[in-house]
């Protein structure tokens, strides 16, 4: 790919919470969760795991644990993306649990870029009541939802947000 395809890819990807009533192929998400887990990973210990979630019920109750965004439930697939932190921890000891975090959260990135480039649409939904989810998903004491991630054949076109301006964002040398 050139240099240029992917900067478009970074540039055009939007938040998609509509969805065609379309299956998207298990071929297809494992392609999401191999470029999630092609993120940058501290020590390479890819402490990040996924949780695919398909089934009605399951993404119903995500989708209200979710502060009752139902849009979630819409989307023929959710991915869970978990911090695993004994993963990290056994090099890094309590720093750790952010590495895992980071992991996650770069996994997650990459995950939503590779479905804008496959013609999916996806977005990063943080707001969730967290134990909830983990009772939900069985997920273990030592790991931690990070993100949820709604993802399905795009049922809307949203425009581009604004950003603010770099040079409001940018500070050379220091603050």
């Amino acid at each position: 790919m050139e240099m240029r395809e992917c900067l478009r890819l970074i540039y055009d990807r939007v938040s998609i919470r509509k969805y065609l009533p379309e299956d998207v192929s298990d071929e297809l998400i494992v392609e999401l969760l191999k470029a999630g887990n092609a993120a940058p990973s501290a020590g390479n210990l890819q402490a990040r795991d996924f949780i695919v979630v398909r089934n009605p019920e399951t993404k119903k109750l995500i989708a209200e644990a979710a502060l009752e965004q139902m849009f979630i439930a819409t989307a023929p697939v959710v991915i869970v993306v978990c911090a695993n932190y004994p993963r990290s921890m056994r090099m890094y000891g309590e720093r750790g649990k952010l590495y895992a975090e980071q992991d996650a959260t770069a996994a997650v990135e990459n995950i939503l870029l590779a479905a804008h480039a496959l013609g999916l649409g996806a977005v990063w939904v943080g707001a969730f009541q967290e134990r909830e989810i983990s009772r939900i998903l069985e997920i273990p004491e030592y790991a931690r939802p990070i993100a949820i991630v709604p993802v399905g054949w795009p049922g809307e076109r949203p425009g581009k947000r604004s950003r603010y301006p770099i040079e409001e964002l940018t500070h050379w040398e220091r603050w």
